[in-house]
């Protein structure tokens, strides 16, 4: 065996990726390490998985709470039970994951160790790596090592009180009665909604922008944010930035906030930091090493900047933290581990823009696939746009979720660019627009045939509306 790769983060949906094309190669030598324990990797212990978990059964109150036509005492959501079945479930997944690491091993030249990794200054590409009582210089090296919480540690008075994270919410199984949020992205907009629902917390969330949902043409932000206010009842200040945070004397916080040019105080029992994420290399001690994980320190093809022998995947890259990338970018670097080794052309990753988020406990996901209208025009790219509103399919308000919209971006040669979905059952309908984006499908080339009554019929009036107006456009143009 000719190369030996060490993978960093092997227990992770990018590190098994990656060892799922390198442990059959019998010119590879694999040395995996992970120190998680229980191990599993962060979507299955503290990502997509729980989350979905416990957002299922706040969605079932909110749907008791929703509909009109239920009567009787409103269910209360058992916050013990809703974490004991997402602990049970989680360990399962986990344990599933680690067997899969497990049967790496029983490969030919293929070893798991179970300790931390830490680089080693050296004058050598890569650098050599110490695990445990051994140092391993292998011949490339996978950094697969997810990401972590990125808190403001800068705002004034952060340190000073106890604040709640993401994987405290997953795990709590009681709250205060009011809480504060810091952070409105994939993950707020998850969490909130169950905090509020679940939990029974009246809650303040301060959004720094006109409305949440950056990645959207501004309509799904409007609409996610006024669903927010109604029919979640949650209080967003929009065009809000924290200013300094204080602990109160009966064991509370007070966020001071500028509102709209004006000083606003907001108190509460908990503070919750959505903040976002960040790159999890501070325990392999990366300022060892010439690597700088600044912005665009990895190419396309994987490879760090300042070491074309490291290749750095999923979270831990900074470049779009979500498990199907994770993935993805696993595989390609396991490739181009074998095509550097060669000596032949490494080939970068690409991928079609593919997002869901499970805003609205689920009942009103936002799903994206390919190019909204303002990355369109910003690619100028010559392109239609058009948008149906979900109440105008009946089908919608048979399943009492009439809320939400849907829009389609198709070029003026018919090929369809891209989908946005805020609306029920929009995250099960993006592999069907996967498929139609990335196989540049003409508009006019799908079949338009629903099987009422099912929420896909949004689709068809997309495609539909999409069609007539690639068609007047090529009339106008006199094509």
């Amino acid at each position: 065996m000719d190369t030996h790769v060490a993978i960093v983060g092997a227990y992770g949906s990018a590190g098994v990726a990656a060892a799922e094309r390198l442990v059959d190669d019998p010119d590879v030598r694999v040395t995996l390490v992970d120190d998680g324990e229980p191990g599993g990797g962060l979507c299955i212990l503290r990502g997509c998985m729980p989350s979905k978990e416990v957002l299922s059964a706040a969605e079932h109150r909110f749907a008791a709470r929703h509909d009109d036509r239920l009567a009787g005492p409103l269910p209360e959501v058992d916050l013990e039970a809703t974490v004991a079945r997402k602990d049970e479930h989680i360990s399962n997944f986990a344990s599933h994951r680690r067997a899969a690491v497990e049967r790496f091993t029983e490969r030919e030249g293929v070893e798991f160790l179970h300790e931390t990794a830490r680089f080693v200054e050296a004058d050598r590409s890569p650098p050599p790596i110490q695990v445990g009582d051994r140092t391993i210089e292998p011949d490339y090296v996978v950094l697969a090592t997810g990401s972590t919480v990125n808190l403001p540690t800068d705002l004034p008075g952060f340190d000073d009180v106890p604040v709640v994270t993401s994987a405290d919410v997953l795990d709590g199984t009681d709250f205060g009665d009011t809480g504060v949020v810091m952070g409105f992205g994939y993950v707020g907009m998850e969490l909130v909604p169950y905090l509020a629902e679940a939990a029974g917390m009246d809650l303040t969330v301060v959004e720094h922008d006109d409305r949440p949902l950056d990645e959207a043409d501004p309509p799904f932000g409007d609409a996610l944010l006024s669903y927010y206010r109604e029919d979640l009842g949650i209080d967003v200040l929009t065009r809000a930035r924290e200013t300094a945070v204080e602990p109160t004397a009966d064991g509370g916080v007070r966020l001071s906030v500028e509102h709209d040019g004006e000083e606003r105080v907001l108190e509460a029992d908990q503070l919750f930091a959505f903040t976002g994420r960040r790159p999890a290399l501070d325990a392999v001690e990366i300022e060892r090493t010439p690597l700088d994980p600044g912005p665009g320190w990895v190419r396309d093809t994987m490879q760090a900047r300042e070491d074309d022998r490291v290749f750095v995947v999923g979270d831990a890259n900074g470049r779009e933290p979500i498990l199907h990338v994770a993935k993805e970018q696993g595989f390609v670097a396991a490739e181009n581990v074998q095509r550097h080794r060669d000596d032949r052309e490494l080939v970068p990753y690409e991928n079609v823009h593919h997002h869901v988020i499970f805003s609205g406990l689920g009942v009103l996901p936002f799903a994206r696939v390919g190019h909204s209208a303002a990355s369109a025009d910003e690619a100028g790219l010559d392109h239609v746009v058009v948008t149906r509103e979900a109440e105008r399919d009946g089908v919608f308000k048979t399943k009492n979720a009439p809320e939400g919209l849907a829009r389609l971006v198709v070029g003026t040669d018919g090929t369809v660019l891209g989908y946005q979905g805020l609306h029920y059952h929009a995250d099960a309908m993006a592999k069907t627009m996967q498929v139609i984006v990335e196989m540049g499908l003409d508009v006019r080339d799908v079949p338009d045939r629903a099987y009422h009554p099912t929420t896909p019929e949004i689709l068809d009036g997309l495609l539909r509306d999409a069609a007539e107006a690639v068609s007047s456009e090529a009339v106008q143009a006199g094509d």
